[in-house]
């Protein structure tokens, strides 16, 4: 709609995790220097955590990109709380076929799939996203999967992303085991107002367009209003510029953003900033006497 109309090349705040849209914040470059570090150091499981929105999807599929030809990925997406067992989903993201369905040939199917990488110079990362849905049981199979490896030799590595609710999980006396496993972690907080300055400028070149588009003014307005969440950020930035269009604004200031929150507010529509960090960030704000709209 707005593209033409701004020269925009693509969609500047699109809300699918595009790798090339990726901008190293400096807790993003962090977490990916960690991701790296794991792989290279041959740790057997690592956790990557982060709010709702917070980028861990884009930065992983960048991370994926990066991998070399001696390492094989399963990618494991659709995780949810009634997953039975690991292994079948296991298998699917690796494109292996077992022999049967019972427990034992899945299970089997896996380990041999593993050591074959291995002696082919190839170890296997088994990537979990939304892995707080996982229950106990499931994370614990995870665990002996990872029997495989031995002291010296490492065929299987793990790598579980996932909103902070997975961390308390690992707390439980049952899971302590696993939590011991975990020799690389990070945790992705919201983007500083800095950040967020420089990650709105880097998408809009990205696009194509114009890097001042937006005001210093309401860049400040965006991060106070969405607490740093990328995601949000792209929804209330996508708005803007579609308000901005209708408008035949060339550019994009504090009282076309309010203008956007206003008619949402009056329409009753689905809530823009409801993410539990915009909230958490509200309180802390209010706590401190001060105005989400200073940033």
């Amino acid at each position: 709609m707005y593209q033409r109309y701004f020269h925009f090349s693509s969609m500047p705040f699109a809300m699918n995790p595009d790798p090339g849209f990726l901008y190293p914040s400096s807790q993003h470059a962090a977490a990916l220097t960690m991701l790296e570090y794991a792989v290279e150091s041959q740790a057997p499981f690592c956790l990557l955590t982060g709010e709702i929105g917070s980028g861990k999807t884009t930065l992983l599929r960048h991370f994926l990109r990066s991998l070399g030809d001696k390492i094989t990925v399963g990618l494991i997406s659709n995780t949810h709380g009634q997953f039975r067992s690991i292994h079948p989903w296991a298998l699917s993201s690796l494109g292996i076929v077992p022999h049967d369905d019972s427990d034992i040939a899945l299970y089997e199917a896996l380990i041999d799939f593993f050591v074959h990488e291995y002696r082919k110079g190839r170890r296997t990362l088994m990537v979990v996203d939304e892995a707080h849905n996982l229950t106990a049981s499931i994370l614990e199979e995870l665990r002996l999967l990872s029997n495989v490896n031995s002291e010296k030799d490492l065929a299987l590595q793990v790598l579980l992303v996932g909103q902070p609710e997975l961390r308390t999980k690992l707390e439980q006396p049952e899971l302590e085991q696993f939590a011991q496993r975990v020799s690389v972690d990070f945790h992705l907080g919201p983007l500083t107002l800095e950040d967020a300055r420089a990650y709105i400028r880097h998408r809009l070149t990205v696009a194509g367009g114009d890097s001042s588009l937006f005001h210093a003014e309401a860049i400040s307005f965006i991060h106070g209003h969405t607490a740093g969440v990328p995601r949000l950020i792209n929804r209330l930035c996508d708005l803007a510029l579609v308000y901005a269009f209708a408008e035949q604004q060339r550019t994009i200031n504090v009282q076309l953003l309010q203008h956007v929150l206003q008619d949402r507010n009056q329409r009753g529509a689905m809530p823009l900033f409801g993410g539990r960090q915009a909230a958490k960030s509200r309180v802390a704000a209010a706590d401190a006497g001060v105005s989400p709209e200073r940033g």
